[in-house]
This record gives structure tokens, sequence and C-alpha cells, in this order.
């Protein structure tokens, strides 16, 4: 894959800016804008940013700071989840707490927002309590968002419980938007101004990217990614006033900032911030080294949203204004679900066989394709064919025999064809014999960031593993068949 984008740059440049930032006060809250790490979208719509470079930037900060998690009551009762990996926000918070705390950061807790007595997060919060995970609750604030005077007392933030922390630099993250990061952190600057401490607040910027133009291709992806949440990117009126500079940024940010900086003003006295650009930390545009790769990039992670979000419809998890939106923003663009070539030769693929038909993008020129058999599900077929032809592997030499098949088919409850897990488990055991089978796993690895389409929604299943190797998967709105349990 080509890259567009100048990673090592931007960690410099990025961790640079935080550090003026830091400077300005005895201590400061970080809200960090998207995925602190795992940031799989801005590594697609940025060829060459690393899904990691954000946490990578604070490794060397890591012994002055800490880190707050949020996560929105509602979103567990809810039972939200996470596209990349298909797990819940609460499981979400787990697996980062673990991930972070094995890179030696230092967790200080995880703040339940919005909270109203939700069985379902008494129960989250008993589990991260017994694993010696220190939580706080926080509820909704009386007078927001138009009353400052009770936001900024003892009615408002003050009752919330001060969430005690000791270092300097104290990034605030979520498993998602609208977690409450931004609620936590101005309750936390109340709570410190109160004690005598000049704490401040800025923004770990990604998305929309401030000095790229209103219609960009990265700007237009940030909208279809968050199109659930109704977001639209929009000029900076507060920027262009102050500064005569036309910066982008998003509805909910500019709708909030005339009351955020009343409050930001009433706790510290100061105006800190002229606009809502100038809170936030960016410096994507500044390492875009090919904007012709990135505006690709960008217009195909639109169309992957557009049929992710035509798959929540039908699945009951969004209204069809979700896709509806995406879809105007594609028009606008004047792109189309052409633009990943792998649909047409799915869709070709399945009326031909009649089958459900998986299609994957091997090379600019090859584009190849599994089908469902009564043996195996159009993900296991895929795969297969896949290795086989990334390691030459002639057609006709079967990976899997019916001697290794016979076994795991015989102790299977399920009709259905073998799925991926399945098949991986297979594979991986004939491996150790089989050198033909050893050779055709070793590519497994060159299947990574390559486009795929279903003309089904993939079952969990398959899905998952699809994930795992970093397969960019897109489905067709139509379910596996007419059953509604399937296995």
């Amino acid at each position: 894959m080509k890259s567009g984008f100048d990673n090592k740059k931007y960690i410099k440049i990025q961790s640079k800016k935080i550090k003026e930032r830091f400077k300005l006060f005895d201590k400061l809250y970080l809200e960090i804008g998207g995925k602190l790490f795992d940031d799989y979208h801005a590594s697609r719509v940025l060829p060459g940013f690393e899904p990691d470079a954000k946490i990578n930037m604070f490794k060397e900060l890591k012994n002055d700071l800490e880190i707050i998690f949020c996560i929105n009551a509602n979103d567990i009762e809810r039972n939200k989840t996470r596209a990349e990996f298909g797990i819940t926000y609460d499981v979400e918070v787990m697996r980062l707490i673990d991930n972070l705390v094995n890179l030696g950061f230092l967790i200080n807790s995880v703040v339940i927002t919005l909270y109203n007595n939700q069985r379902s997060v008494d129960k989250f919060i008993n589990k991260l309590n017994r694993h010696g995970i220190k939580t706080y609750v926080h509820t909704f604030t009386k007078g927001y968002p138009s009353d400052v005077d009770t936001i900024v007392s003892e009615e408002g933030y003050g009752v919330n419980e001060y969430i005690e922390t000791t270092k300097k630099l104290v990034l605030v993250n979520a498993p998602g938007p609208g977690s409450g990061k931004l609620a936590t952190c101005l309750s936390q600057l109340y709570h410190e101004h109160k004690r005598g401490i000049n704490a401040g607040y800025a923004k770990f910027e990604t998305f929309p990217v401030w000095n790229l133009p209103l219609k960009h291709p990265v700007n237009v992806a940030y909208e279809a990614a968050t199109a659930d949440l109704s977001d639209v990117n929009q000029i900076d009126s507060f920027h262009l006033s102050e500064y005569n500079i036309t910066a982008v940024n998003y509805n909910r940010d500019l709708q909030t900032f005339p009351i955020l900086k009343a409050i930001l003003n009433r706790i510290t006295n100061t105006d800190i911030y002229k606009s809502p650009t100038d809170m936030g930390v960016n410096m994507i545009k500044e390492c875009i080294t090919d904007d012709e790769i990135v505006k690709e990039a960008a217009n195909k992670e639109i169309v992957r949203r557009y049929y992710q979000e035509k798959v929540n419809y039908k699945t009951g998890l969004v209204s069809m204004e979700v896709p509806d939106r995406i879809k105007v923003l594609m028009n606008e663009l004047n792109i189309d679900e052409t633009l990943l070539e792998t649909v047409d030769k799915a869709l070709e693929k399945s009326k031909i066989s009649n089958k459900n038909v998986l299609a994957i993008k091997l090379s600019k020129r090859k584009i190849i394709t599994g089908k469902e058999t009564e043996l195996l599900s159009a993900p296991s077929a895929l795969i297969i064919n896949a290795i086989k032809v990334l390691s030459k592997i002639p057609d006709n030499i079967n990976l899997l025999s019916p001697s290794v098949l016979e076994p795991i088919l015989k102790q299977r409850k399920s009709k259905s064809p073998l799925q991926l897990p399945e098949v991986m488990i297979a594979l991986s055991v004939c491996s150790v014999t089989n050198p033909v089978v050893e050779k055709a796993l070793s590519c497994l690895s060159k299947l990574k960031n390559l486009e795929a389409h279903a003309t089904y929604i993939v079952t969990n299943g398959d899905k998952k593993v699809l994930t795992e190797l970093g397969i960019r998967l897109t489905c067709e709105d139509k379910f596996h068949s007419d059953n509604l349990y399937y296995d």
C-alpha cells in the first residue's frame, strides 16, 4: 500500500505542541479525541498513519501522566458496540485498561457518566471494583447546558465526586464518542480550582482536521464515521471572526463553545480560548505527504461506512436516516459503491452461482472469490483460495483432507458449513506435518489491509477472524438466510 502520511513527523510535531500546551498549567486535563490506540479509522483514511501513533507519543511522558476512562451509562445499558472488534463499550474499556497497564501506564479510574441507577451499569461497576479499578459515577449536571451559575456551583459540578489525581498530565479517554469526556474534564477543573490548582483543559484532536477544506474527503469521512451522532462539519465562525482564518470544526463543539467558554471563564477567571479550534492540538495536515493517496483512501472509507450503517439498519441498530446521511455525503463527493472494486465481482459471482460469496482484492489486477458450499462457509472458502494463490499452490491441491475434516464434522451439532474459526484451527493442526499447508499459512499476513466484500451479512464468528487478519470487510445488507437464527 502506498503511503500518503508521515507518521514519524506526526509523532514529533504533535508531541511538541502538546508539551507547549502542557507548560501553560500546573495540571492539564487532555481530552483524547478518537482512539488512544488501535485507531484504525485514522490508519485507513491516512495511509501511513500507525494505529498506535497516539499512545507511542505518550510513552516518553508516561511517568508524568495518568489516565481516566469515561463511559456513558446509556451506552452500557444499550450494549453499544465498537465496530472494528465487535465488542461492547464496557468490554472495550476493560480491554483498553489491560493493554495500557501492560505498557506501563497508570490507570487512575473509570468514570460512569449520566448514571441513573441502571442495573447493568451497577454490575459493570462491581466487576471493575473487584478487579481493583476505582470507579466514580457522575449524574446529569444540574443547569446544563445554559444555566452557568448553577453548572459552576456546588449544585452542578460540585455534586460530582472529585477524582483524586497525582500527575501533571491527565489523559481523559473513552471507548467512543458521546462518553462524557468533556464534562468530566470541566468537573475536574471546577474541583481543582477550588483547591487552588491552576488546572487547564485541551483536546488532542484527530478529526475533523481544522486546516483541511470543509469537504476534503478526510473530513467527510469523519462525518460518515459519526453519522449516527448527526455530527456535521462546519466552518468555525469564532475562529474566523477572531483571527480571520478559516478553520473546520464540528457542530457539537461549535454549538457548545459559548457555554463552554463561559464555564471555563467562571472556573478560571480568564478566557483561555477564543474558539473551539483553539482548544485542539491537531498537526495532521502538516504530515500529509500525498494528498491524492489520502483522498482516495478517505473516499473508500466513506463507502465502507455506508455499507456498515446499511447493515446496522438491517440488524436494528440505527434508523435509515444514518445510511441515508452517508449516501448524501457520497453524492457530494461524486462517489458510489463501485469505488470498492470487490463489490461488483462478489455480486456477479453470487448471481451466477446463487450462493453467498466473498470477494477479496489481492493485487491491482487480481480479485478472487470464495462461495459457500455444503462443507465451507464463504469466508472459509475465500481464505483457503486466497492463501493458495498467494503461496502459488495449484488449485487442484486440497489444503484440508477429508480425514482431517471428518472428526470435526462428527463432533459438531450444527449442520451448517464449517466456519472460519474451525477451518483456521484445522489448517494450523495440519501445518505441523504438512509443509504445503505451512507455506500457505505463512501468507496470511499478506491479507492485512486488503479489501473484501460479502454478498450477505457475515456471521460473527467468521467476521471476528477476518477482522483479526486485518481484512477490510464490507457486507451487503442481506441476511445469510431466511432463518431467524444461524450459528
